[in-house]
């Protein structure tokens, strides 16, 4: 039987589905444009995306001239032609561009997967298909055609890469500069409805990267004003734009072995195959509402999450999502609170999702059926995360937004997790206030109910240990003001989550804490012949307490950044903290640093670290029960790319960690990365990645609370490894083939529990295959 509040998320997608036809008539946003928008003309003869602009139909198109240059000159007149045209017809949207250059040897292009050009020469266009100043879609191609696609959150101020649609692209590099052209089918946008004109905001992008990295736009860009999408151009056209029927099926079929490790060390007992089908159908209600839904899908992701060092960490730590199922349309789930992270659906069975906007309605939701509980416990100090072995649950989500005035925004969301004897659920309100063209108001309210499920055997340690068996409630309030504008600006937070506040659906790590923030900082641009591109200083006052009134954290920063030549950013900040751990207060001081820059096209470096006073989170004194202590840290994250040709690209990190106090050092902590592709075309591509962890600890510095027998004893020394293989073909983002091969090793010098020998030894290795294809009607 379903409970009330799932019964509740899914009679609300089905009502949300049956009034989509009557929104569609609210009260739609007007264009507003400054001035008289441009009109896009219907082609004038079918045109083949091949990058050579030889069509009847591109001598009609509208002609665009991307003029001004944005970033980092204010406003100057660009020092490179770039013309794009704009033609459409019944089933897309064309676009086409000729960048010129006066040196074309200089054109940054490589062949990459699709979101990977970035850093490389390129060109798009910037829509607005609502025409309501909020959210616009952006598609970009650099100069040998590599696709980026990203939706732009003006509300929330993001640029989300996770999205991916179906459209085509080419490029090619010619003796004065290089041509880009595309064709973006109806059916990967939404739009207003209605087969008369229609009104879009436009905005046209080309980036330079040279020694400086250069932005050429349309139009001037106001740095008084916080909104970007208020200030893009207008176009007028797409009469008769047709979805079609806009229906998406994809079906899958994935094959995996695993073989996991045995009794003995290093064997590895051989699994057996498992083939599983799946399918995928989306259906666009309407032009701008879309549903889909998932049978036994292929939820598994072949992007192996980077490696991040968990030594010495207070919080959970994050990992960007990366199933497609749950990245289409995610930036409408988006809150000031993290209420929903869809990493929280760890296994899902099956999923049912609804997205998109009607007029000035903005809805968003989704259900999936849950193999797996993974719980985030969160705490004042610290949080805590596992998994609740055999629970299986329901999750929903429910999310609105409602557009009010030129800019602003009012919002509600619901979510639930239940099943297995557990529950937890959250509603909240939240909104986004524009009081004029400098200053933005954001605020949430949200309450939560969690039961947790009961420990089925208390005698043994588990996630649920020392959960409370009642009903739990609470609330959380969020609140933040800025002022933004030409030379700089300052803000004010206050968030109060209570402590039996449970965000079970969102990434909320810490709870039964008020925290007040006061910041400021202030710009100078520089001028096309100064050394600089900008220069910034600011500063910021932070307090941590708990719901007792008891001092967590008190921190003053300052920090000053420069972007300067060969396209460098470097930032320098520090300050001081009074730091609360226990029944302790330290005295700490820091000092953070960051340095990146790109001296030529094929060389990218960066380097990331810090070195300052560090809790002991590990430490416990047997002697004096809620006692800590500190040392000094130092973090270093060097980061390093190597594009060699057209076709290889090399990424290597390593990250560094050390604590070193009284008697040596606490622990040291290395995790080196390396990730090398070869992409043999647009669509093919070959990958390895490599990660290694190593820690160690000094068992002298743990030996007290290892001998009185401590919750925790600290091993030694902690390694692992892990090896991915995979080979790509994208036909487009929803028709793939996957061939892979990862693996992973482990080893452990623990004398406290017989541990000797640390060597590296197999725990799994699995052989992966996955073929699909998208069908779009």
């Amino acid at each position: 039987m379903q409970s009330p509040l799932v019964r509740i998320a899914l009679n609300s997608i089905l009502a949300t589905t049956l009034a989509a036809a009557s929104l569609a008539a609210a009260d739609s946003p007007e264009p507003g444009s400054d001035g008289m928008p441009h009109r896009v003309p219907r082609a004038a003869s079918p045109i083949v995306v091949d990058g050579v602009l030889d069509e009847p139909a591109w001598g009609s198109a509208l002609e665009l001239r991307l003029a001004w240059e944005v970033w980092p000159a204010d406003n100057a007149q660009a020092q490179v032609s770039t013309q794009a045209l704009l033609a459409f017809d019944s089933g897309k949207l064309y676009a086409a561009f000729r960048a010129h250059d006066p040196r074309p040897a200089e054109i940054r292009a490589r062949l990459s997967d699709r979101d990977r050009a970035f850093q490389d020469d390129f060109v798009g266009l910037v829509i607005d298909t609502f025409n309501d100043e909020r959210r616009a879609f952006e598609f970009f191609v650099n100069a040998l055609g590599v696709q980026m696609d990203l939706v732009q959150d003006d509300v929330a101020g993001t640029e989300d890469s996770s999205w991916d649609a179906i459209w085509d692209a080419a490029g090619r590099v010619t003796e004065g500069g290089y041509v880009v052209e595309m064709a973006i089918p109806y059916t990967s946008l939404r739009f207003q409805r209605g087969a008369a004109e229609q009104v879009w905001g436009l905005d046209l992008i080309r980036i330079h990267p040279r020694d400086r990295r250069r932005l050429y736009a349309l139009q001037r860009r106001d740095r008084d004003v916080s909104c970007y999408l208020c200030q893009v151009q207008k176009v007028v056209g797409f009469e008769g734009a047709e979805p079609g029927r806009n229906l998406e099926l994809a079906p899958t079929l994935t094959a995996l072995r695993t073989d996991l490790a045995g009794d003995e060390p290093g064997d590895l007992e051989q699994g057996g195959v498992e083939a599983e089908p799946g399918l995928t159908a989306r259906w666009g209600i309407t032009p701008n509402l879309t549903a889909s839904a998932a049978v036994n899908p292929d939820f598994s992701q072949v992007e192996a999450d980077s490696g991040q060092l968990d030594v010495n960490q207070q919080f959970a730590l994050f990992f960007p999502e990366k199933r497609p199922f749950f990245l289409e349309g995610a930036d409408f789930f988006e809150t000031p609170l993290s209420t929903v992270y869809t990493r929280n659906v760890a296994d899902p069975a099956w999923g049912a999702k609804l997205s998109g906007k009607e007029g000035r309605h903005a809805l968003g939701a989704f259900v999936a059926g849950d193999d797996r509980l993974n719980l985030l416990i969160p705490g004042s100090e610290r949080s805590r995360a596992g998994t609740v072995a055999g629970t299986k649950v329901t999750d929903a989500v429910l999310r609105y937004r409602r557009d009010m005035g030129e800019s602003s925004t009012l919002g509600a969301v619901f979510t639930s997790r239940e099943g297995g004897g557990y529950s937890s659920s959250l509603l909240g309100v939240d909104t986004l206030l524009r009081l004029g063209e400098k200053d933005t108001l954001r605020a949430q309210v949200a309450g939560s109910r969690t039961l947790y499920p009961q420990d089925p055997d208390p005698n043994v340690t588990s996630i649920l240990t020392g959960l409370p068996d009642e009903l739990i409630h609470d609330m959380a309030y969020y609140a933040s003001y800025s002022h933004f504008a030409r030379e700089g600006g300052f803000w004010a937070r206050y968030q109060d989550l209570g402590p039996d506040f449970r965000a079970d659906m969102g990434f909320i790590t810490r709870v039964g804490t008020r925290v007040p923030v006061l910041g400021t900082e202030r710009y100078w641009i520089g001028g096309q012949d100064d050394w600089y591109s900008r220069i910034t200083v600011g500063g910021d006052f932070d307090q941590t307490v708990d719901h007792s009134g008891k001092l967590l954290e008190r921190e003053v920063e300052a920090w000053g950044s420069v972007n300067g030549p060969m396209q460098s950013f470097l930032l320098v900040g520090g300050g001081q903290r009074l730091f609360g751990l226990r029944d302790e207060l330290f005295d700490q001081k820091f000092v953070n640093w960051y340095l990146e820059f790109q001296p030529a096209g094929w060389l990218y470096a960066s380097l990331d670290g810090g070195i300052s006073h560090r809790a002991d989170l590990d430490f416990e004194d047997p002697d004096r029960p809620g006692a800590a202590r500190q040392g000094r840290e130092l973090r270093l994250s060097p980061w390093l790319r190597l594009s060699l040709g057209r076709n290889v690209r090399a990424e290597l990190s390593h990250s560094y960690l050390t604590l070193d106090g009284e008697g040596g050092y606490f622990f040291r902590a290395n995790l080196p990365q390396l990730n090398l592709a070869y992409q043999l075309s647009l669509r093919a591509f070959l990958r390895a990645i490599l990660q290694y962890t190593d820690v160690r600890r000094n068992a002298a510095q743990y030996a007290g609370q290892c001998e009185a027998g401590s919750a925790f004893c600290p091993a030694q020394r902690e390694r692992a490894a892990f090896v991915q293989l995979l080979f790509s073909y994208k036909l487009n983002p929803q028709s793939v083939i996957f061939l892979g091969y990862s693996s992973s090793r482990s080893g452990e010098l623990d004398p406290a529990r017989g541990l000797l020998d640390d060597r590296l030894q197999a725990l799994d290795r699995t052989f992966f295959a996955k073929a699909g294809y998208a069908w779009v009607f």
